[in-house]
């Protein structure tokens, strides 16, 4: 199957729920935690055990953990391993970009079986050029991993580049959706390339020919609700995986209260018999 064919999969017992692993030193320190690797390893053993068989994707926030060096790292590789083992997709939120030989070195480090920080996507930026994320998206083909490119994002700074109009009269965001919809339209179902889609946005790119998953970032905290989302989606319901992260752990650091919350969270958001 594709990732995208696995996510639906997933999604059609545990629900489209995507829940963020962001382990800010916020909430490490609202959990009782130290801001420190063991604050870090605990509160990913927190979540492990709360999402493992609970939730369809789960999104560790990379940048947390890198910021703790190798050791933030090896933390992230064993929290990754133990929760793919209980059947949840894993989409590490790295954001990379870049051209050439370095970004295929990106592509191996997160979408190769081998590699310690194999991950089932990653998401990864197009502002170099959609070409130039061509090693990842083809890695992604050839292992069935998942790629969400970066489409149209919630914050300003990202809508001032994102909503410019190219020569085609089109803007930059719909440019993306429609690149992705391109690679896609070789699988019937949803492929490996997917998107991701700010859920706060009123104005947001046709996404309909997608035939991909999509990766909608804030719902929850952020202030987007379940109503934002089934607007943003209308008929591609299925393909939409909200995305909360403060929303759920603010419920921590009590592995049933996290779990409660998932499940209250998930109801809006079921999955579709496959």
């Amino acid at each position: 199957m594709t990732f995208g064919e696995q996510l639906l999969d997933v999604a059609s017992t545990r629900g489209r729920l995507c829940a963020g692993i962001d382990p800010h030193p916020s909430l490490l320190t609202a959990w009782g935690l130290p801001v420190s690797v063991a604050g870090l390893e605990e509160f990913s053993k927190i979540c492990t055990e709360a999402f493992a068989d609970t939730v369809a994707l789960i999104k560790p926030q990379v940048a947390f953990y890198e910021v703790f060096g190798s050791a933030g790292f090896a933390i992230l590789e064993h929290m990754m391993a133990a929760l793919r083992a209980q059947g949840a997709l894993i989409v590490a939120d790295a954001k990379r970009g870049d051209i050439g030989s370095t970004m295929a070195a990106y592509a191996a480090a997160w979408l190769e079986s081998d590699s310690p920080l194999c991950a089932d996507a990653v998401t990864v930026s197009p502002f170099l050029g959609y070409g130039s994320l061509a090693p990842a998206l083809e890695l992604a083909e050839k292992n069935s991993r998942g790629v969400f490119v970066l489409a149209a994002t919630s914050n300003p700074e990202g809508q001032a580049i994102q909503s410019c109009i190219n020569t085609q009269g089109a803007t930059i965001s719909q440019q993306i959706v429609d690149a992705v919809a391109a690679d896609n339209a070789q699988h019937q179902i949803a492929g490996n390339i997917g998107v991701v889609i700010g859920a706060t946005l009123s104005d947001t790119p046709e996404l309909k020919n997608l035939r991909g998953p999509i990766l909608m970032p804030g719902v929850g905290a952020q202030g987007a609700s379940a109503k934002d989302v089934s607007e943003l989606a209308q008929g591609i319901e299925h393909l939409v995986f909200p995305n909360m992260s403060r929303g759920i752990l603010l419920d921590g650091p009590n592995v049933a209260d996290l779990r409660k919350r998932i499940a209250f969270e998930a109801q809006n958001f079921p999955g579709f018999p496959r």
